[in-house]
C-alpha cells in the first residue's frame, strides 16, 4: 500500500534517468571562484538508467546495492535523497536500486541525472510539492549538470550551464562512441591551451550551425583513444564531443542510416551505442502518465 499522500503503484515503477549530449559548448568566460562561463546546448536521448525507490520504515537512505568504486555515500542518488530530506525537513526512509546502463566519465551526464530523477521523483512520491525551480536550485548543489535534467527538456544554456531556457531541436538518430578512456575534466578545464574567451552567440547562431565545442582540441590532442573515435565516426557523419567526453557522436536523419553506422562501427578498443535525441525528457514523458 502506498503512504499516505502518494499516488497508488508508484513505488513499483522504474524511473529514467536518461542520458545527454552538448551539442555545442563555448566557453566565454571564467568567474572570481573559478568556474568557467559556458554557452550550450543539451539534448536528452532515449537511452536512459533506471531508478527503482522502495520505501523503508525507517528514517534512512540507502542503495539496494552499491556501484562498484563508488562510496555509498558518495553516491549521488543518495546525496540527491538526503539532500531532498533536509531541505524538505522530511522524515521518511528510502532505499534506491539503480540499473545502470549509461557509461561512467562519458560526458553523457549519468550520475547527474541519477540525482536529477532522484530528486523529482522522491518529491512526488513523498508528495513534498517542491517546484521545479527549488530542485533545479537543490540539483546545482549537487553538480553543474543536475539542473538542466530536472528541466527536463531540450535546452539553451548559459551561466555554468544552470540558466537554461527551452529550445526545440530536430529528434535525430545518434551514434555514440565511448572510447576506453577517462577524460579528466578538472584537467581539460585547467589547461593552458583551452580557449576561454568565445564571443557568445545567439540561439539562431546555433541553430544556422555555429556548434564549436572549445575543449575538442585539448581532448584530442590529450587523447589519442578519442581521436581515433572521432576520425572513424567522421567517415558517416560529422563527428563531435559532447562535454570534455570521452564519448563522441554523430546525427543521422534516419534510423537506418544510423544503425548501419553503428554496426560498422563495432570495434575492441570502444563500444558503440546507438540512441534517438529527444526534446523532452523520458522521465516527464512518464511522469504525464500518473
Amino acid at each position: 500500500m502506498a503512504e499516505e499522500g502518494v499516488i497508488d503503484n508508484v513505488w513499483d515503477q522504474k524511473w529514467p534517468a536518461p542520458a545527454k549530449l552538448n551539442l555545442m559548448l563555448r566557453i566565454t568566460g571564467r568567474r572570481q571562484d573559478g568556474y568557467h562561463l559556458l554557452q550550450t546546448v543539451f539534448q536528452m536521448l532515449d537511452w536512459c538508467d533506471w531508478l527503482t525507490f522502495h520505501p523503508l520504515e525507517e528514517d534512512r537512505v540507502c542503495l539496494r546495492k552499491a556501484i562498484p568504486g563508488v562510496d555509498e555515500q558518495d553516491d549521488l542518488t543518495v546525496r540527491a535523497a538526503k539532500l531532498l530530506k533536509e531541505v524538505a525537513g522530511c522524515r521518511r526512509g528510502v532505499c534506491i536500486e539503480v540499473e545502470k546502463n549509461l557509461p561512467m566519465g562519458g560526458g553523457l551526464g549519468g550520475g547527474s541525472s541519477d540525482a536529477a530523477t532522484t530528486l523529482v521523483v522522491l518529491n512526488k512520491l513523498w508528495g513534498l510539492g517542491l517546484t521545479v525551480d527549488e530542485l533545479m536550485e537543490m540539483g546545482l548543489r549537487l553538480g553543474a549538470d543536475v539542473p538542466v535534467f530536472v528541466f527536463g527538456c531540450a535546452a539553451w544554456g548559459e551561466g555554468v550551464g544552470e540558466e537554461l531556457k527551452e529550445i526545440v531541436l530536430p529528434e535525430q538518430w545518434v551514434v555514440i562512441i565511448k572510447p576506453d578512456v577517462h577524460v579528466d575534466t578538472g584537467k581539460i578545464f585547467q589547461h593552458k591551451d583551452l580557449t576561454r574567451d568565445s564571443n557568445s552567440i545567439t540561439i539562431a547562431d546555433f541553430l544556422a550551425g555555429d556548434q564549436v565545442n572549445d575543449c575538442l582540441p585539448v581532448v584530442r590532442k590529450l587523447y589519442q583513444s578519442v581521436e581515433d573515435a572521432l576520425l572513424a565516426l567522421s567517415g558517416f557523419s560529422e563527428a563531435r564531443l559532447t562535454g570534455t567526453g570521452a564519448c563522441v557522436f554523430a546525427q543521422f536523419s534516419s534510423e537506418q542510416e544510423a544503425r548501419d553506422a553503428a554496426k560498422k562501427l563495432q570495434a575492441d578498443e570502444w563500444r558503440v551505442y546507438l540512441a534517438k535525441g529527444l526534446n523532452k525528457s523520458p522521465l516527464y514523458q512518464k511522469l504525464d502518465l500518473f
